[in-house]
């Protein structure tokens, strides 16, 4: 079965990354944990070594399609093994992966693979994800797809069923170029031909992102970048048992957070990776108590959906390691998660363009509302600057947005933050979310915890709207807790004693539902445009611009 170490944390003083082919990672898992689970998916099992022998048959395979150091192979996947080996796959041909969302429209698309220079795409015979790529090949931006089955990913008796009473959830896929199912991808040589990887130099993936400025644009992650990433955050970890820990898989991998924090550390330590192609969470559940997972990362929205789900019956105790990234976790949802749990959720802190983890919190001092240990430095806030090993290599055909992102070789965030005097990182806002009001700074964060201690809030968004006489002034959306009951006013009364008379919300709104991003995460931008297109808003700020009222 192979055997089982435990991973002890390094100390800071102690560590220095040693960067290598990416692609290396998934062997040596093979090698050292063989016949161990690596991957569940919805009740089906493989192990290391099997998982290893399909990427070898499919980097083979790309070889023999045309894949060369440095061609730009899509993956246009959901959770399933399949990603997992063609990622693998790819990075031991020699290619570049560009992750795509299969959530995104056709549109985007065409959009990101114009951008990448991406003609080969891997993707799964559901509609959802077909048509769109069917549409892409229809316009002459693609000249192979690689088509996976979901029905020969799944157990048995699922597999019957999904062929036999789901063939409206199968896409027809056509028997001709170019077209290239996954079956006759791994049917030639049993090894790809080896291809030198300069791991500081080689681009290992392609991650779009909104970057600093908000405009989508390719961060090149090296194949140094990416195992530096992973080497870090397992130094920042408590002490894990390679080869005996089981993480749960629901954050999805196109995603850089997923990438590094829940595959490719998996993968490093010889996790069993239990796979969730979507957020379902009485699916989600349901894997929890059969696989009983020791590692959960997610979002602080996934963390919120779990101790709802559970109650106060269930036993989470199981788990040992929680990390939460993408957006503050309140400090009432953390620790209503952990009284289940009995385990700390350590947040951290990173960007697409770190690969992406740059702080975490350490697993022995949890400080709530910090995302973890950084360099020493004063306690003034300013935008967070990243150097490391992590670092990307700049933008794709983007020296412009390059330059822009960096200043003396460091990353610039658009995070505002600041360190404590024990060297811990604190966020305090994104630069484009800050509202100023009559002058000041009002951080939207600091609106937001305050609104999470009211007992019936459940989630929170604050944003700037215009104000005549302020310029802008904050407004609070929030839902409530199931069975939960409270009304604006009470809310707004409740918020008097938490906030200054600066940072009170102009207008509060209860929702059934807040927007959130495809992980998970709260998102601002959908409330802001909905509110900058209100004509009220609009009408009463130039009415009260020409009459000179106060306003808030």
């Amino acid at each position: 079965m192979g055997s089982t170490t435990t991973v002890t944390p390094m100390a800071q003083a102690d560590f220095k990354a040693v960067p290598h082919a990416a692609g290396s990672m998934l062997d040596e898992a093979a090698r050292r944990f063989g016949a161990r689970p690596a991957v569940d998916f919805l009740g089906r099992g493989w192990n290391w070594s099997e998982m290893a022998a399909l990427a070898d048959r499919a980097a083979a395979g790309l070889q023999q399609r045309g894949v060369v150091k440095g061609t730009r192979v899509g993956l246009c996947l959901p959770n399933t093994h399949y990603f997992i080996v063609m990622y693998y796959a790819i990075l031991k041909a020699g290619g570049t992966v560009v992750n795509f969302n299969p959530l995104y429209t056709e549109r985007e698309l065409a959009a990101q693979a114009q951008s990448a220079g991406t003609r080969i795409m891997v993707s799964l015979d559901v509609p959802m994800i077909q048509d769109k790529i069917s549409a892409l090949v229809a316009q002459g931006l693609l000249d192979q797809v690689i088509v996976c089955s979901m029905a020969a990913a799944l157990p048995t008796l699922k597999s019957w069923a999904f062929r036999l009473l789901k063939s409206a959830e199968r896409a027809a896929i056509p028997a001709a170029k170019p077209y290239v199912r996954f079956s006759a991808l791994i049917a030639g040589p049993a090894k790809p031909t080896a291809v030198a990887i300069d791991p500081l130099e080689d681009i290992a993936a392609l991650q779009f992102t909104g970057g600093t400025t908000g405009v989508p644009k390719a961060a090149m992650l090296t194949h140094g970048n990416i195992t530096a990433n992973v080497q870090q955050v397992l130094a920042g970890s408590p002490p894990l048992v390679e080869g005996g820990e089981r993480i749960i898989g629901v954050l999805p991998f196109f995603h850089v957070f997923a990438m590094t924090a829940v595959m490719n550390l998996g993968v490093s330590i010889g996790a069993e990776l239990v796979l969730m192609p979507r957020l379902d969470i009485k699916m989600l559940m349901a894997a929890i108590q059969r696989k009983r997972p020791t590692i959960v990362p997610g979002v602080p929205t996934l963390f919120t959906a779990i101790s709802n789900a559970a109650g106060t019956g269930m036993d989470l105790s199981f788990i040992k390691f929680c990390i939460s990234g993408g957006a503050a976790i309140a400090a009432e949802a953390a620790e209503r998660f952990e009284r289940l749990s009995r385990c700390a959720i350590l947040e951290g802190y990173g960007l697409s363009e770190a690969s992406p983890v740059v702080t975490a919190t350490p697993p022995d001092k949890v400080k709530r509302n910090s995302v973890g240990i950084a360099l020493p430095g004063k306690g003034e806030k300013g935008e967070i600057c990243v150097r490391g090993p992590q670092v990307m290599k700049g933008y794709l055909d983007r020296p412009d947005e390059t330059a822009k992102a960096m200043i003396d070789g460091a990353l610039r965030t658009g995070d505002i933050g600041y360190i404590d005097a024990d060297g811990y990182l604190f966020i305090v806002d994104r630069i484009k979310d800050l509202i100023l009001c009559s002058g000041y700074n009002v951080y939207p964060r600091v609106i937001e915890e305050a609104a999470y201690q009211h007992p019936a809030v459940q989630d929170a968004i604050a944003i700037g709207i215009p104000d005549s006489y302020r310029g802008q002034a904050p407004k609070l959306f929030v839902t409530l807790r199931p069975g939960a009951s409270a009304t604006e006013a009470e809310i707004l009364e409740f918020l008097k004693a938490h906030l200054n008379k600066i940072e009170i919300p102009k207008a509060i709104e209860i929702r059934d539902s807040l927007p959130k991003t495809l992980v998970g995460k709260l998102s601002k931008k959908e409330l802001v445009a909905e509110e900058a297109a209100k004509p009220q808003v609009i009408k009463a700020f130039f009415d009260d611009q020409s009459s000179g009222t106060k306003a808030g």
